[in-house]
């Protein structure tokens, strides 16, 4: 079954009688255990994933089948799937089950989306390695010496190493298409509001996006039609007309090229792989025009100024009273600081200072509100850009997935990992992730990728842009 990487191959397989989404389940589950040394998974859920098969069998026999008929996810340990334990790879959420389907969950489900398991991230989606998960270190497929990049990591793991055919992860600062890019999978995210946070559990509440990893750019346009639309559980949803690539042709669209985008720090191969592509896109037919961005270069500093007091706020929730783990320690303030202390692991007590401290009195104005009127120029830079050009291209990442424990010790560089990534996530618009080729790392070809940026609200530029680009 390793060529069912697709919706279409797979419901192709399921009309045509030879395959049974219940013989899916069962491989990708074997996947799973087999592959349990990538620790992509935290948990299976083999039991109700066998219910949620035979229920697709019985439909597809009848000919009824919906959207996502059989396809099956894994889904991020941030995103609440009713009855199943949901620790955002943390310690201080150990016991915690969830009591309702998160919107974008709810929507798969109504569609015909099978849930395989939950995948391991870094612990509340803080990281961009994978490494900082409470319950080990997922390793990348392609190479497991090295990390599947973050904090989607698991997720992007089960895509490439065949464990579900499709995932579901979140986006803060890029964390669904650098662990796309590292593991050579497609990653996606939409316009801030075009898919319901309700059920995902905050990290930095302004920046954060639900979207699919997949195998094609197809796919993750089938699922973003899916899981898209207003929610009343969530009031930063929003109503938007859903635009498909079908639409719009390569006549219509002209790319912007940023002519001062820093490429300095970036090896003379990936540099070239990022040019190759740019000339692949003049040669599909594409216009192209040079843009500047004057305020890129502060993307990444803004980021880590706002995410930490987002995460300051959105953290103090988890105080051993209401739910999860609840240590002792001989008072009521002896408790709740034994069970922030011994629930939490060190990158998120390192942003929960930090948030603490740029939201305290006399800092607030000289951190946190300048990085706020910062990150507006950062927005009137990509408003000015879309004025001239209807897409923008960048690398999505500086190189190749790097090494286990190589930039564990400076979280300085690892912050730098989202330098490309984290600016669609400051203006919130949509964002794909596509594979542009591979560079040779140690005797390994590892994969590069390249984002497509697009209007709020015109994912279907961005599609159409990632289809052409993929060959689909």
């Amino acid at each position: 079954m390793s060529d069912l990487k697709t919706i279409g191959s797979v419901q192709a397989a399921l009309k045509e009688g030879s395959l049974k989404a219940s013989d899916l389940v069962s491989e990708n589950l074997r996947t799973i255990e087999e592959g349990s040394g990538l620790n992509a998974f935290r948990e299976t859920f083999n039991e109700h994933a066998h219910e949620q098969a035979a229920e697709s069998d019985k439909r597809v026999a009848i000919g009824e089948m919906r959207p996502l008929e059989g396809v099956t996810f894994g889904i991020k340990d941030c995103i609440l799937v009713n009855g199943e334990e949901s620790r955002a790879s943390s310690k201080i959420l150990e016991g915690h089950r969830a009591v309702y389907d998160a919107t974008a969950v709810a929507r798969l489900r109504e569609a015909g989306a099978i849930f395989v398991g939950t995948t391991n991230m870094d612990e509340f989606a803080m990281g961009s390695s994978s490494q900082t998960c409470a319950y080990g270190v997922v390793k990348n497929p392609l190479d497991k010496t090295r990390v599947p990049g973050g904090s989607s990591g698991g997720s992007a793991a089960s895509v490439a190493a065949n464990m579900s055919v499709a995932a579901l992860g979140s986006d803060t600062a890029g964390s669904i298409r650098l662990p796309a890019s590292f593991c050579g999978a497609i990653g996606f995210k939409g316009t801030y509001g075009s898919v319901s946070r309700y059920g995902l559990m905050a990290m930095a509440s302004s920046l954060d996006h639900i979207g699919p990893i997949t195998n094609s750019v197809s796919d993750a346009e089938a699922i973003f039609g899916v899981i898209s639309g207003k929610d009343r559980y969530d009031s930063t949803s929003q109503e938007f007309e859903l635009r498909h690539s079908d639409g719009v042709t390569k006549d219509d669209i002209t790319v912007g090229i940023v002519s001062d985008l820093d490429l300095s720090g970036l090896a003379p191969d990936v540099i070239a792989n990022y040019e190759a592509a740019l000339a692949k896109i003049k040669e599909l037919g594409y216009k192209t025009k040079e843009i500047k961005l004057p305020n890129l270069s502060y993307s990444v500093p803004c980021y880590y100024v706002i995410m930490p007091a987002e995460v300051s706020s959105n953290l103090a929730r988890y105080d051993g009273v209401r739910y999860g783990k609840r240590e002792s320690g001989g008072s009521m303030l002896g408790d709740y600081m034994e069970t922030r202390h011994s629930g939490f692991g060190d990158e998120a007590r390192r942003r929960i200072v930090l948030g603490t401290y740029v939201l305290s009195s006399g800092y607030y104005d000289a951190y946190y509100y300048k990085a706020i009127k910062v990150r507006e120029l950062i927005r009137q830079d990509f408003r000015n850009a879309f004025n001239e050009v209807d897409a923008i291209v960048m690398p999505t990442t500086a190189d190749t997935a790097f090494k286990i424990g190589e930039k564990m010790d400076d979280p300085v560089k690892m912050y730098l990992e989202d330098v490309f990534t984290v600016p669609a996530d400051h203006v919130g618009v949509p964002a794909l992730s596509v594979p542009s080729g591979t560079v040779n790392r140690e005797g390994t070809d590892l994969p590069l990728s390249v984002q497509f940026m697009s209007p709020h609200f015109r994912e279907d530029i961005a599609f159409r842009l990632g289809k052409d680009f993929n060959g689909e």
